[in-house]
């Protein structure tokens, strides 16, 4: 499922509705398992209802606290809805409580990604950098990367790992501006519009197409 969680599927509404419901059979049938409360936590994440999702993350850290993970995405799904700070210490404190973790890459390009929304582009070249230092293979680590380095006017780098990510996706997972539009995981207005601005204009001065 962390495939379909991240990256999409070629089934992705049969996947997801398959998932949902061997998520909600766990928890039925498991109302105190930890992992079943996360599995369920997790499809109402790519389902793009954090709101829900971030209550369920909650109960697995209740029931038990040394899964880390449950916390970092806690503050993805800040990062997506917003508050976007708190998301970013959520992280932050992840990387704190479980210092070695194997995910810890992921939960350093999510603080970049939140410092790209807030502008803080520094922040946003310096957190994705170590990410991609630590696993440089998820394409979208450069994409992040060339909007942050385009922001701040280095079009050149910007550019540069515009084709990194199309290299290890494939030229149709950063074709345009209004493609990723399309499959954005933000799901509020706020911070969609924060994307426009941020993300998205970093992406264009980086070279990729409007459509």
């Amino acid at each position: 499922m962390g495939s379909l969680l991240d990256f999409g599927s070629s089934s992705e509404d049969a996947d997801i509705k398959r998932a949902e419901e061997l998520a909600a059979k766990a928890v039925a049938s498991s109302p105190s398992s930890a992992l079943a409360h996360y599995a369920k936590a997790d499809v109402l994440r790519v389902q793009r209802r954090c709101a829900e999702a971030i209550p369920e993350y909650e109960t697995v850290l209740s029931l038990n606290r040394n899964l880390v993970a449950a916390l970092a995405s806690i503050g993805r799904c800040k990062i997506y809805n917003g508050p976007i700070d708190e998301g970013i210490a959520a992280q932050e404190q992840a990387i704190r409580l479980s210092p070695r973790d194997p995910l810890i890459w992921s939960w350093y390009f999510r603080i970049g990604e939140g410092h790209l929304l807030l502008s803080h582009v520094d922040d946003a070249i310096l957190w994705p950098e170590k990410a991609g230092n630590a696993n440089p293979a998820p394409g979208y680590i450069h994409a992040y990367l060339a909007a942050a380095y385009a922001l701040k006017s280095e079009t050149e780098r910007g550019a540069a790992e515009l084709a990194a990510a199309r290299k290890l996706d494939g030229e149709r997972s950063w074709r345009s501006v209004a493609k990723l539009r399309e499959g954005t995981r933000y799901e509020t207005p706020a911070i969609r519009a924060l994307a426009e601005a941020t993300y998205y204009a970093g992406l264009r001065k980086a070279g990729m197409l409007e459509k």
